[in-house]
């Protein structure tokens, strides 16, 4: 079972993992990309508009694996896809 997404403050991205084929792989969105990509005020918590949008997350993750990156997945705006 895939571990609970969590706000890791040092870095300021939401760490998360996704299960792909039985194994749990490690990823990570940052507040940024969250803010920019689906345009939230500065004030808008990063861990509730990734789970508004976890499926998307689940979905780039398994696309970037997909193209051959290697585990810890570090998400940008561009593997999200269209307008938010």
């Amino acid at each position: 079972m895939a571990d609970a997404p969590f706000f890791h403050d040092a870095s300021g991205t939401v760490r998360f993992s996704v299960t792909v084929e039985g194994k749990d792989v490690s990823a990570s969105i940052g507040r940024e990309t969250l803010r920019y990509h689906y345009r939230t005020g500065e004030e808008a918590d990063p861990l509730h508009t990734f789970g508004l949008h976890v499926e998307e997350m689940d979905a780039a993750v398994r696309r970037r694996l997909a193209q051959g990156s290697m585990e810890s997945v570090m998400l940008r705006e561009n593997d999200l896809r269209g307008p938010a």
